[in-house]
């Protein structure tokens, strides 16, 4: 059964979403799905824009041949090669064989790596190509580590729709309601949103701000992402946090504890350091346990946050694994500019406060907070006095 929806009168959404996906690339947990957009545009001449992922596969075939109602299929653009959005272009083509596939050369290079060979009809378009399909006029500008090499995006400067790639997406499946201004967005969504470009595309900062200009010279009135809602209003609020994000800026003031705790002596710690943080007037305070949230959780809360206490355990003579293994992840996705405070824990020998502080200084522009509070054990009494001036300490630089 055929499940598209018109976005106007001569586009339409004929994307699927899957509920069943467990991880995102095998990686990132989507307890709520993830959407595959595809979109179709009917002039003169028809275009299909990208394609889905094998998963949701027979929806997406039963929803293009509805939109054509019988019509051929003219143009097939490919704005990116993931198998997320491309591992059904092939059959497309098997079912369409009439249609010229649209792509960088980058692009048409990777066909050959995942299938084989190059579509037979095949057009290689660069920075300000064109393409008319009628009262239609696409424009293609390039977007390259966006977050593969040959990503490209495709403006209708008819309709001033932007085809944005995976630019602009995030983690969700759709329930019924296609446009972001449908849908409590703020509330239910900007988390996955966050989740899904900080882990995604966050390494990407600089060819992400490189887009942004590119988008600050259109006049947009929608944007079309391959994952998640369609924006037609309200764009510019998305738009400035992907700005923030990607300058590797705090999106809030605010403290993210985050502790790695074997026995909970140092959990009882953190957690008291987020009491008197609390007494101090500091409202934005999330904790979490790095055995038990997912790093990708972890890196987007770092990323939201100005401030981050981490508390680990001494293990093996090194940091706690969970913790140690944020450290890596937040230095891959290339975090910078933050404020630290740091707990270490060891019942001999405690070495995890200069192990995290060396890995935090490799990183650009962090701030490390005073000596690191060290644990024997546990905390004593008397420790309670370093924690409060600790707490001052965060509370003196969130600028409250």
């Amino acid at each position: 059964m055929q499940n598209t929806q018109p976005i106007n009168s001569e586009l339409i959404y004929v994307g699927a979403s899957d509920r069943r996906l467990a991880l995102f690339e095998n990686v990132y947990p989507i307890p709520r799905g993830v959407s595959y957009n595809s979109y179709i545009i009917l002039d003169e001449k028809t275009a299909l824009l990208d394609t889905v992922d094998i998963s949701v596969a027979g929806q997406f075939f039963e929803n293009v041949e509805a939109a054509l109602g019988g019509r051929k299929l003219d143009y097939l653009i490919v704005n990116h090669m993931e198998p997320d959005h491309a591992a059904t272009m092939m059959d497309l083509l098997l079912r369409h064989p009439e249609a010229t596939v649209v792509c960088t050369a980058k692009a048409a290079q990777m066909m050959e790596q995942f299938f084989g060979s190059k579509p037979a009809q095949l057009q290689a378009v660069k920075e300000g190509d064109t393409l008319a399909l009628g009262k239609h006029n696409l424009i293609f500008t390039m977007a390259p580590m966006v977050h593969w090499p040959e990503v490209m995006m495709t403006y209708d400067q008819t309709d001033k729709v932007l085809f944005s790639a995976d630019a602009f997406g995030t983690f969700g499946a759709l329930n019924g309601n296609l446009f972001a201004d449908e849908v409590n967005f703020e509330g239910e969504w900007l988390n996955d949103a966050r989740r899904y470009f900080t882990n995604i595309v966050g390494k990407y900062g600089q060819p992400v701000q490189t887009v942004l200009k590119k988008a600050a010279a259109l006049d947009i009135k929608m944007i079309c992402p391959l994952h998640g809602p369609v924006w037609r209003s309200n764009i510019e609020w998305f738009i400035g946090k992907h700005d923030v994000w990607s300058k590797y800026e705090p999106e809030e003031k605010g403290v993210v504890i985050i502790y790695g705790s074997i026995y909970g002596h140092t959990e009882a710690a953190a957690m008291r350091l987020g009491t008197l943080l609390a007494q101090r007037g500091i409202k934005n305070i999330h904790s979490y346990d790095a055995s038990h949230t997912h790093a990708s959780k972890l890196v987007s809360e770092c990323f939201r946050w100005s401030h981050v206490v981490l508390a680990s355990s001494t293990y093996n003579n090194g940091i706690f694994t969970p913790v140690e293994e944020l450290l890596h992840d937040l230095k891959a996705h290339c975090l910078q500019s933050r404020t630290w405070a740091l707990i270490e824990n060891g019942s001999w020998a405690p070495q995890s406060g200069k192990l995290m502080r060396a890995m935090i200084e490799e990183m650009k522009d962090m701030t490390v907070l005073g000596d690191t509070l060290t644990l024997k054990s546990a905390m004593k009494p008397e420790q309670e006095k370093e924690l409060a001036e600790l707490a001052d300490q965060i509370v003196s630089t969130l600028g409250r």
